[in-house]
């Protein structure tokens, strides 16, 4: 896959207006989105049917968590809508749950390990008994047992997930920074260069493109670093 097929742009914007005029900006130079909580709850998830209808990729950022038959149930929902990938908490029944609903739709799970937003006083606050990587590492290996499509992940921990998720997985990285970009609230963040090396699959950027003075000139900056990184791969 190119660059233009692994970058994910991240619509974390308050209204389906806006987000219309950052897809309409970026026009065919971006073929893959992400709607989040923010915009799904904004009227975002029929957008997201819209961006399908038109052949865009889309990556609902849902991070289902619940009983099995509850999981089950959104994930069947989320396959009619036509999305390419849907995120859960990496949990072995939710997961379970998910793949076995998703069966034949073509829809890519993915199992969210740790949140990039954490760091070490997080989970210890939150009652995790592993250390961070130790956790990312252990969620990996279930979701590769659950049957998952793939794991999102900081791209520091992304040579170690390849390791064990071989190499069809999808790993996902949000957190994503250009070089001298703002890292907001994130707390473990990486280039787009670095993380492709690292072993990401595919890379999620929203506000250093969003939110640039040019979007359109940040999106292409990034595809353009992203592909010379494939090329040292090649």
């Amino acid at each position: 896959m190119s660059a233009r097929h692994r970058l994910i742009v991240g619509l974390d914007v308050p209204t389906v207006q806006e987000a219309e005029r950052v897809v309409l900006t970026l026009g065919d130079s971006i073929s893959f989105y992400k709607i989040g909580y923010q915009l799904a709850f904004a009227g975002g998830l029929e957008f997201a049917r819209d961006l399908a209808r038109e052949g865009k990729q889309v990556f609902l950022d849902m991070k289902l968590l619940d009983i099995d038959n509850t999981v089950a149930s959104a994930v069947e929902n989320i396959a009619r809508m036509g999305m390419t990938m849907l995120t859960l908490h990496a949990y072995p029944k939710a997961m379970a749950a998910a793949v076995k609903a998703a069966e034949g739709s073509g829809l890519c799970l993915l199992g969210v390990t740790v949140l990039t937003s954490m760091d070490e006083q997080d989970l210890t606050d939150a009652g995790y008994e592993y250390d961070r990587h130790t956790l990312v590492l252990k969620r990996a290996e279930q979701a590769r047992a659950a049957g998952m499509g793939g794991i999102v992940c900081s791209a520091e921990e992304a040579s170690a997930v390849r390791g064990i998720v071989g190499p069809k997985m999808a790993i996902v990285t949000p957190g994503i920074r250009p070089a001298g970009a703002d890292k907001g609230d994130q707390k473990r963040v990486m280039t787009p260069s670095d993380a492709i090396a690292a072993g990401s699959s595919h890379l999620v950027v929203a506000r250093p493109i969003v939110k640039a003075e040019d979007p359109k000139a940040a999106a292409l900056a990034i595809l353009a670093e992203m592909d010379d990184a494939l090329a040292k791969q090649a």
